[in-house]
Order: structure tokens, then C-alpha cells, then sequence
């Protein structure tokens, strides 16, 4: 009895779920362990005297949670899905709070939470779930033809952007904002708000770097380094970038490239460079074509969707994917200033997927052929 019903769950699911988003996402998870035991290799046996597959071995372990979460969310029923929105947003708001009281502080950042088997960067939880909050509010049947809605949501947005801040990170932040205004923009807000909202959003900017340059100044050296790399130092930008065009088009051969050594981090900030170094930039390019197949496809399921929330979530969703991969991808070759973001899905770190899988799991759910949904 079990296994018929079983068998009848798995077919409905196979069903209904859009199978080509599906692949994509287990090809890109496959990618990142490939990628992960490709560039940590080195850096645990030689620099940090560790075992060789010391990174890989965690990689591992979290890509398994993660493809598990993945698998998890896409089953669960759409609506029972949507009703967990907002506690799940909560509890993700309350870590990201608690940041800067119990936070992990490194190299100057606090990010992190410590919860002793890894450290949870709150933030990469939240990120999937305030699009759906917001994508809640704006089709809130109480504020139906009501400006409100959007300034809840701005408050929302703005909520989270203190707190990222002062952590500080500014990459995450502009990453928010992005995707807050692609998702109001499709729910049909005027221009005229998000014109008002730039100008606010420009003047407090240049407030905080006026009253506070001393927790604040790294952005303007930042910006000034891009602008004038004479100005600053720009030696990981800059080694992304020739590692870049030394792997020319086919890449200079598996576990051959010296930026993996040479810069830190480069295995979750710099892993599309990487990745260029040793394996050539068509594959780096193939990798950026999977991210835009994957959007397109959830753009075309928008069109099919009848309702409002699926369609504004799955296209903020979108939005927060793609615009994460190429903020990544500018960075690695020097078009955007520095960050600290990660690629989706291939850079190294348990939050970073876990994050990713969550986003894949919604996106699997709330993409689901509906006349297969069962209720």
C-alpha cells in the first residue's frame, strides 16, 4: 500500500515538474563539485596544510543538503508553500538581526552566525525569500489599487538594507535593491516611484560616506580604485583579469592555473575566473548560458501563470538569479567594482548553496504544471 502510494506520489511529481529548470539545476550542482575539487585542492594541501579533498569533502556534504532542500520544496504542495512565506521570512529576518550581536567577524566583516558544525550567512537564506514577501505584499487583496503596498515593501527592503550595512556588506545590498525594483517594476508601480526611490536611495548613500567615512570609506575606495586603479590597490581584480585572458579560449588544463594560489577566496569570489584559467572562457560562457536558459525559461512559465503572486515571485526569483551571476561575472572581469559575490550554485560555501537550493526548490514549485498539482 506504502509503495503504490509511493509510486502514484513520484509519477505526479515527475508530471508536473518542468523537467528542463530541473536538469539545469542538477547540472549546475554537479558543475560546482567538479569545480570545487578543482580549485580547493591546492589551497588545503599547500597553503593550509590540510587534506587535499578537505574542502571538496565539505562541498560535498553541503551540496547533498542542498540538492536535498531542492528536492524537499519542490514537492511540497504550492499552496502550503505560499502560506509558509511569511514565518519563514521571519525567522530568516530575525538570524540576519542577530548578526551584529552574535556574529562571526572575518577580515573586518561581520556576516556570519557560528552555530558550531558551519557558519550560516543569514543573508543568503533571506535573499529567495524576500522576493516572495514582497511579491506577498504586492498582491495583498487589502491593498488593492493602494500606493501603501509599496511603501511597504520599500520598508521592507530598507529594513534589510541597515542591517547588511553595518555588517558591511554592500555587494548583497545592491543585489536587494535590484531585484526590489525589478519586482515592482513588473507589478506595474510608475516610474515616477522608482525615480524617487534612486534619488533617496543616491542622497543616503553620499550621506553615509560624508558623516561616516571611517565605517564607511572602504566604498569609496572602492569605487575610487575602479575608477583609477592607480589610486588603490587592485591586485585581485586585476589577477582575475589575467587569469582571464591567460586561459584564452580552452584554458590552460585542469589544476594549471596559479590564481586559485594566489588570491584569496578565489574559490567563491574570483570561481568564474578560475574556472576561465584552467578550462578556457567557452566553458565559462556555457556556464553563463545555463543561468540565462534557466531565467528564460521562468520568464516563459510567468506567461502561462493566472496568478499574480506566482508570476511577480517567479520573475523576481529570476531577476535575483541572473543578476547575481553577472554582478559575479562583472566583478571577475573587472566591468563592476569589487563585491565579494558569489556565483550561484558553483562557488564554495554551505550558505551560498543552501541558499541556491532554496531558491531552486521554489522556483521547481511554483513552476509546476498545475493540472498535475494535487491539492
Amino acid at each position: 500500500m506504502v509503495e503504490n502510494l509511493f509510486k502514484f506520489f513520484l509519477n505526479d511529481y515527475w508530471r508536473s515538474i518542468d523537467k528542463k529548470i530541473l536538469f539545469s539545476f542538477l547540472l549546475l550542482f554537479f558543475l560546482g563539485l567538479f569545480f570545487s575539487y578543482s580549485s580547493t585542492s591546492s589551497l588545503a594541501g599547500e597553503r593550509l596544510n590540510k587534506d587535499f579533498y578537505f574542502f571538496f569533502t565539505k562541498h560535498l556534504i553541503f551540496t547533498f543538503l542542498a540538492l536535498a532542500m531542492m528536492i524537499l520544496i519542490s514537492l511540497m504542495n504550492t499552496h502550503s508553500m505560499i502560506k509558509l512565506v511569511i514565518p519563514l521570512f521571519i525567522i530568516s529576518f530575525l538570524l540576519l538581526a542577530f548578526v551584529p550581536i552574535f556574529g562571526h567577524e572575518v577580515k573586518g566583516a561581520k556576516r556570519w552566525l557560528d552555530l558550531y558544525l558551519f557558519r550560516l550567512q543569514p543573508i543568503e537564506i533571506l535573499k529567495p525569500l524576500f522576493v516572495l514577501i514582497t511579491a506577498k505584499v504586492l498582491t495583498n487583496s487589502k491593498f488593492k489599487n493602494s500606493q501603501l503596498k509599496y511603501i511597504l515593501s520599500f520598508i521592507l527592503l530598507f529594513s534589510i538594507i541597515i542591517l547588511l550595512i553595518d555588517q558591511p556588506d554592500l555587494g548583497q545590498s545592491i543585489l536587494l535593491i535590484c531585484s526590489w525594483v525589478s519586482i515592482v517594476f513588473v507589478s506595474g508601480v510608475s516610474l515616477v516611484f522608482i525615480f524617487v526611490f534612486f534619488s533617496l536611495f543616491l542622497i543616503s548613500l553620499s550621506s553615509l560616506l560624508f558623516f561616516l567615512p571611517e565605517k564607511f570609506g572602504y566604498i569609496t575606495n572602492r569605487l575610487i580604485t575602479f575608477f583609477d586603479p592607480n589610486q588603490g590597490d587592485k591586485f585581485q581584480s586585476s589577477s582575475a583579469l589575467d587569469a582571464i585572458k591567460l586561459g584564452g579560449l580552452t584554458g590552460q588544463g585542469m589544476g594549471e592555473g596559479i590564481l586559485k594560489e594566489s588570491v584569496p577566496e578565489a574559490h567563491t569570489d574570483y570561481i568564474i575566473a578560475v574556472i576561465s584559467e584552467e578550462y578556457g572562457s567557452i566553458v565559462s560562457i556555457m556556464i553563463l548560458l545555463i543561468f540565462l536558459y534557466i531565467s528564460f525559461r521562468i520568464i516563459k512559465n510567468c506567461f502561462n501563470q493566472e496568478n499574480q503572486f506566482l508570476k511577480i515571485s517567479l520573475s523576481g526569483l529570476a531577476t535575483l538569479l541572473i543578476f547575481q551571476t553577472f554582478i559575479h561575472a562583472g566583478v571577475n572581469t573587472s566591468l563592476l567594482p569589487t563585491t565579494g559575490m558569489t556565483l550561484p550554485f558553483l562557488s564554495y560555501g554551505g550558505s551560498s548553496l543552501i541558499g541556491s537550493a532554496i531558491l531552486a526548490g521554489i522556483v521547481l514549485n511554483y513552476t509546476k504544471n498545475k493540472a498535475y498539482l494535487y491539492d
